[in-house]
């Protein structure tokens, strides 16, 4: 197995020593590399640095990690990448906690210290950054992103490409009446969400308001 951690920035060298710790016992260090569009550096913490290209040219079996944070940007390289034949490495750190009944889609990422209770379904290329939560009965759409420490309660509904910061906290919805992020939405550090957010809006604030223009 060759792993390509997308994304040589920080996300990437978070998110890279947990594959290393995940698959210790089917992967030789020498066969995970970051991959970066523009390389500068030929190695970063002891791996080497590789250009797209020269990343698919290795002969073997080929897996590869979306290590960046902007939701755009990664939909983006899922689809480079989907077209190139490049198979998605499930990431979940060995101290983060599954409970029951949660589906996770393709490419998703859990860092260390996260947790996903009960009655969870949750899209493709997720995001969960460090110590963030996702209570029970939520869902949560594709491409989207948790920054460290976001606090996800119960019977909410994220929907695809939001963004929520840095210990933000959303607040509990009830059932057959989510409470509701919608798409594109962007939830600044810190914030609290009482109430729905539409679509393409950014919040910030406790509580939370959308942004002045």
């Amino acid at each position: 197995m060759i792993v390509g951690v997308y994304g040589s920035g920080g996300c990437g060298r978070g998110v890279l020593p947990v594959i290393r710790d995940q698959y210790s016992a089917e992967l030789d260090p020498a066969d995970l590399y970051f991959v970066d569009d523009t390389p500068t550096l030929s190695r970063i913490n002891g791996h080497s640095v590789l250009a797209f290209d020269d990343f698919v040219s290795l002969s073997g079996s080929l897996h590869v990690v979306l290590a960046i944070a902007d939701s755009t940007a990664r939909r983006r390289l899922d689809e480079k990448c989907s077209k190139a034949g490049l198979r998605y490495l499930p990431v979940c750190a060995q101290n983060s906690v599954l409970m029951d009944k949660v589906s996770l889609g393709e490419g998703h990422i859990l860092s260390p210290f996260v947790t996903i209770t009960s009655n969870v379904r949750i899209g493709r290329q997720f995001h969960a950054n460090l110590y963030s939560y996702v209570e029970h009965d939520c869902v949560i759409g594709d491409f989207v992103t948790f920054a460290p420490s976001v606090r996800c309660n119960g019977n909410v509904v994220i929907e695809d490409n939001a963004y929520i910061g840095t210990g933000a906290i959303i607040k509990q919805g009830q059932p057959g009446n989510p409470l509701v992020i919608g798409k594109n939405a962007v939830v600044g550090m810190g914030a609290v969400v009482t109430r729905s957010v539409p679509p393409n809006t950014t919040v910030v604030g406790v509580p939370a308001r959308p942004r002045p223009e």
